[in-house]
């Protein structure tokens, strides 16, 4: 009953205990929705799954109730928030802490759960976290449509826990120090993600020009439509009732896939014959593929030959262009095609319509400097990127040594 890493100074094994043995816990207010908006601030589910601990000024919503009211669904420094309810299992009982000193107040979707002994929340916050934990709080958890945890069920979950709380105070302190870490990095994306808005809407606001290697100036820019510039390209989905269809080598895109700059690989592929049998095309690499349904106007390079469902409006630019930097133009313009969308049940916008959108453009070779100069940026973001990643995962790998 003892972590594998564990400060020298600590002896004795860790006692297994029920979180009631901690905290009460108490459903939030359900007020008319007449009265959001303004008032106390007021914590709801978006908080309570952030990344970080919860504060006052961090809190969005608010709510108008009573004195009589507010007091009895007080959140104070130290306590914690569950996550009652979810469409996922695996989401149930996502915990935050409260860690400030001015109190607030919490909603009917959330379950607070207020210290009734001396504890340190900081080391609570990541026991709640830890896969055992976890699994306990969601197999308690239950329903048909949406996924519940009451009170009940909160107090009986079963953790391990550090009785001496000097060393759960020196846990948290370690642990807070990573924390503290990956949100330095954090907030160097966000600085660099400015920074690269910043340098976008100077250079097509042409107030920030490139020049030539020699020196001298670029011509100025000119209009085109998109059908001057890029094939356009609908897709296609094929029978997915017919096996032979699918689990093919041929990646096929949804909307949804599109989660970053280079699309790789698709959840679901394509046989040539699937293929074939569809509205759907094969797209060379390099592609830019546009979302034109429901989430219209979100792009992504393809890095292999693909397809993609009737959810996008594929654009294979012409070869004196440069493809990366149509698809800046695509991620900086993309309210051009919002204002193009229209539908009753979703919002869409079809081929003739990208092909008529007007795009003011540089010379081709001022295009590759363009691109090449913000793809440097990306690549710094992608870097501190790839420093958070680790740096949860070594978190990560630290809660499962540093917890029973």
């Amino acid at each position: 009953m003892t972590p594998k890493l564990r400060f020298p100074e600590f002896v004795g094994d860790w006692k297994i205990a029920r979180l009631g043995d901690f905290f009460t816990f108490k459903n939030g207010v359900n007020a008319d929705k007449s009265m959001y908006g303004s008032g106390r601030k007021f914590i709801n589910v978006m908080d309570v799954i952030a990344d970080t601990p919860i504060t006052h000024d961090a809190i969005i919503g608010s709510v108008e109730i009573s004195d009589n009211e507010f007091a009895k669904n007080k959140v104070v420094y130290g306590d914690v928030l569950f996550q009652r309810s979810s469409e996922t299992r695996e989401e149930v009982g996502q915990s935050n802490i409260y860690i400030d000193q001015q109190p607030a107040t919490f909603g009917g979707f959330v379950i607070r759960g207020h210290p009734k002994q001396a504890i340190d929340p900081y080391y609570f916050d990541a026991l709640l976290k830890t896969a055992p934990v976890r699994k306990d709080m969601t197999s308690r958890s239950g329903g048909s449509i949406r996924y519940n945890i009451g009170q009940e069920s909160l107090d009986a979950v079963s953790v391990c826990v550090a009785p001496d709380l000097a060393e759960q105070r020196k846990i948290a302190a370690f642990l807070s120090a990573v924390d503290a870490r990956i949100d330095l990095l954090r907030r160097r994306r966000v600085a660099l993600e400015r920074y690269k808005k910043g340098l976008m809407q100077r250079i097509f606001a042409q107030t920030l020009r490139f020049k030539r290697d020699d020196g001298t100036a670029f011509p100025d820019w000119v209009e085109k439509r998109l059908g001057e510039i890029a094939q356009i390209v609908g897709g296609g989905t094929p029978d997915t009732t017919e096996p032979s269809y699918w689990d093919g080598d041929i990646p096929w895109f949804t909307p949804t896939e599109i989660k970053s700059k280079y699309l790789d690989d698709s959840e679901r592929k394509l046989t040539l014959a699937g293929l074939n049998q569809s509205s759907a095309k094969l797209l060379p690499i390099g592609t830019l593929l546009l979302s034109t349904r429901a989430n219209v106007g979100d792009v992504g390079i393809a890095r292999k030959e693909c397809s993609t469902n009737q959810g996008f409006q594929a654009m294979i630019v012409k070869p004196e262009h440069d493809n990366e930097f149509w698809y800046y133009w695509a991620v900086f313009h993309k309210r051009k095609f919002l204002r193009w969308a229209a539908g009753s049940t979703f919002l869409e916008i079809n081929k003739t319509e990208v092909s008529k959108i007007v795009a003011t453009m540089p010379h081709p070779d001022e295009q590759r400097k363009i691109a090449a100069f913000l793809s440097t940026v990306d690549d710094r973001i992608g870097a501190v990127s790839a420093k958070i990643r680790a740096m949860q995962a070594f978190k990560k790998g630290l809660l499962q040594q540093m917890f029973v």
